[in-house]
């Protein structure tokens, strides 16, 4: 299982258009074969930042979301709305039964 948390630091004024531009995004991504989740949380301490928080099946499902239209099309319109660097971290791990 892969496990991503790519946190977005949003420019304030610009904030409610990403917003309509990620759901779309949350939407097809939960779709894709190979999806276990996609979630977008925000910060209840840091205001006008995100942090997307993925898990996926296994790296090949990774792979063909980050070749998807939906993915690649964001990503050519996320920099208009960050304040800073995307900071993306990447895990590997295995759901543990209780």
């Amino acid at each position: 299982m892969i496990i991503i948390h790519a946190e977005f630091q949003i420019n304030p004024m610009k904030e409610q258009a990403f917003l309509e531009e990620i759901h779309p995004l949350v939407a097809s991504s939960r779709a894709e074969d190979g999806n276990i989740t996609y979630d977008l949380m925000k910060d209840t301490e840091r205001e006008s930042v995100y942090t997307m928080v993925e898990v996926w099946k296994d790296s090949a499902a990774v792979e063909s979301h980050n070749t998807s239209e939906h993915f690649t099309s964001f990503v050519g319109k996320a920099p208009d709305y960050l304040a800073a660097p995307l900071n993306v971290k990447i895990y590997e791990g295995n759901k543990v039964e209780k």
